[in-house]
């Protein structure tokens, strides 16, 4: 039986596990992979919101990495079987690569910790990466991935974590890092349509049956897309757009975030805590175990989950090259003028503010480049030049529009501060 077969054989016969999905309705796992999402680090998943705080603006937001994870492995595994048939299927892979890819997309999210990404920006930590790669080879999942599903955890590991290498397989850890994250990846097509779905708005559905019927493979490329597939990208362009505007930067969700992040920066600097003591974590029991500290600013973090204990004093467009922005841009400076806006606030206001209680929220970068290629007749054009409505223009357009930069206080200082904008002049 050729490799190519055995692929085929093995995708279509020996997922016989249903699990159920309110979204993806019936979810097959192998023997193997339903036993490994009973494993210790996967049903801790379970009890990791995926969109953090996002639930103190949409009550539905309750989903769980847990589900989303079965949601990315199921459209991976969708993907692979539909570029195993077509007519450019990539013949340097293998049934054990295939297994790697899919174990991937299954355990991809491991390493997470509370709050989603919140914490990943600025503060000096591993990122959740790394720390799957690290669950994936020194867990109970290490032995069941190799002797139960029949794949190498190493091979495993280096498909999520970048600065990891596979020798054995190079060639196939290139393809499948393309296949698990890029523009129309099992990740991003799952986690719209799935944070839509719960958050009870429309703004995130995509037609992922369209999407992968229009997927070509390519050895050096990973996938590209047909010409009558770019519709498609658009839509899911803008439905990302509209879902950070919405729900991913909705003030309501990057105030506490914000407050919380700063709250964790001090007590990391102070010595008071260790990024170790939160890396394994998960709602309940790392918003339980802050109250435990003795440092006052992890106290905060119960308030921070308060609804509207902290809102957003004022807020602007984010501009990069502005005076202020250089003034922030360092970590050290950025503390310096947010003391500074404190003691001024608390002078005109008469409230007493603790350090973590004002903090100037930057938004992060986000991307909506389209690292694309377009595939008509065999000839490969980039996403850009395919005719498509998203040049250079908007896609700038749409990263301004969306990044405010905001001064985060508690809410008894609202209606206290005349002319707030002064602070970011």
């Amino acid at each position: 039986m050729s490799s190519h077969e055995e692929i085929l054989r093995h995708l279509e016969r020996d997922y016989t596990n249903p699990v159920r999905d309110p979204l993806w309705k019936h979810i097959y796992l192998t023997p193997a992979l339903e036993k490994a999402i009973r494993s210790a680090p996967f049903v801790r998943l379970g009890r990791l919101k995926q969109l953090g705080l996002a639930v103190l603006v949409y009550p539905g937001a309750v989903h769980t990495r847990a589900n989303h994870s079965l949601g990315v492995f199921h459209l991976a595994r969708r993907i692979i079987h539909s570029l195993t048939l077509s007519p450019a299927y990539p013949d340097h892979l293998t049934l054990e690569g295939v297994k790697a890819y899919l174990c991937a997309a299954l355990f991809h999210d491991l390493g997470h910790f509370p709050y989603a990404h919140v914490l990943e920006d600025g503060l000096d930590i591993k990122n959740h990466e790394r720390l799957t790669a690290e669950a994936i080879l020194s867990s109970e999942l290490t032995v069941l991935i190799k002797h139960e599903v029949g794949t190498e955890p190493a091979f495993v590991a280096a498909i999520v974590d970048h600065n990891l290498d596979y020798g054995p397989a190079k060639d196939q850890v290139r393809f499948f890092r393309k296949l698990l994250s890029g523009v129309l990846d099992p990740d991003k097509l799952d986690y719209l349509n799935r944070d839509a779905y719960f958050c009870g708005i429309p703004y995130g559905m995509q037609d992922p049956d369209f999407i992968i019927s229009q997927l070509i493979p390519h050895r050096e490329l990973g996938i590209g897309l047909s010409p009558k597939g770019i519709l498609s990208v658009e839509h899911l362009l803008f439905s990302k757009y509209l879902m950070y505007k919405s729900v991913y930067w909705h003030k309501g969700v990057r105030a506490p975030s914000a407050v919380i992040k700063k709250a964790l920066g001090l007590a990391l600097r102070a010595g008071a805590l260790k990024a170790e003591e939160f890396y394994a974590e998960d709602d309940v029991s790392f918003a339980a175990k802050m109250t435990r500290y003795d440092h006052p600013t992890l106290k905060k973090i119960a308030l921070a989950e308060t609804p509207g204990a902290y809102v957003s004093l004022h807020e602007q467009p984010f501009d990069e090259h502005g005076l202020f922005n250089m003034r922030i841009r360092d970590p050290k400076d950025k503390f310096e003028t947010e003391e500074e806006i404190r003691r001024e606030l608390e002078k005109e206001s008469g409230v007493s503010l603790a350090p973590e209680d004002v903090t100037i929220d930057v938004p992060h970068s986000v991307s909506f480049e389209v690292d694309l290629t377009i595939i008509r007749d065999g000839r490969l054009t980039p996403f850009m030049d395919s005719g498509t409505v998203f040049d250079r223009g908007v896609v700038t357009g749409f990263t301004t529009n969306l990044k405010r930069m905001r001064l985060v206080t508690p809410r008894a200082l609202k209606g206290k501060i005349r002319q707030p904008e002064r602070f970011f002049l």
